[in-house]
């Protein structure tokens, strides 16, 4: 599979997640947990893989949870923090060892400017930056590996790690859980997702803009 097949089928999976997970839902049902499980654990996990879907897949999780009773919310929620938190200590791990070699590989999806970003923001709000990370894409793959790779002790780590998880996971798909059932929402629901990303990518062009201006 080339990357352009690669990203048109994400593409594609973010123009239509609600379809996709209750398409997945309606087939695997309980396994569902297990895929979404898999997901979360990859994007906050696997450094190679920063362009998974966070933010929207928890809404659409939690959405579809309001609506099918196949996918309990107070079973998804847990589940998925517990996914999370795999993810970061794996993240860690990988930082601490292997550290910058990893580029060595010359793998496509990973760039050196996405370590770069996350540095950036750690030099800025430190500790907090894995809690804070946990709302912005690519940085949020790329803190735990920066925890690792730098010198955050493992045991003030995982206190923000615990912190980060919980919140984020929790708010978001409580909030798919809430709203994602409102008429207006799930007929627009691509719109939603757009949306959900764009407010995660705030934080970013907030400080490239910046970053910029205080250049000139």
């Amino acid at each position: 599979m080339t990357l352009l097949s690669i990203a048109t089928v994400a593409l594609d999976w973010l123009l239509h997640l609600d379809k996709h997970l209750q398409a997945l839902v309606s087939e695997y049902k309980n396994l569902t947990y297990i895929i979404l499980f898999a997901i979360v654990f990859a994007e906050t996990g696997l450094v190679i893989l920063p362009l998974l879907p966070g933010d929207s897949l928890l809404f659409a999780a939690g959405s579809i949870a309001a609506m099918d009773n196949t996918l309990n919310v107070w079973i998804l929620i847990p589940l998925l923090i517990c996914a999370a938190l795999l993810g970061d200590n794996v993240n860690y791990l990988v930082g601490s060892k292997l550290g910058t070699k990893i580029f060595d590989f010359n793998i496509k999806l990973l760039k050196r400017e996405y370590l770069d970003k996350t540095e950036d923001f750690y030099q800025k709000h430190g500790g907090y930056t894995l809690i804070m990370a946990r709302f912005v894409p690519i940085v949020r793959t790329f803190a735990p590996f920066a925890a690792g790779l730098g010198t955050m002790t493992y045991k003030k780590f995982i206190g923000y790690c615990i912190a980060g998880a919980i919140l984020w996971v929790s708010s978001i798909t409580t909030l798919g859980y809430v709203f994602g059932g409102i008429p207006v929402i799930k007929n627009n629901f691509e719109l939603v997702v757009f949306g959900i990303i764009g407010i995660s990518l705030l934080p970013m062009i907030y400080q490239a803009v910046k970053h910029k201006f205080s250049k000139s």
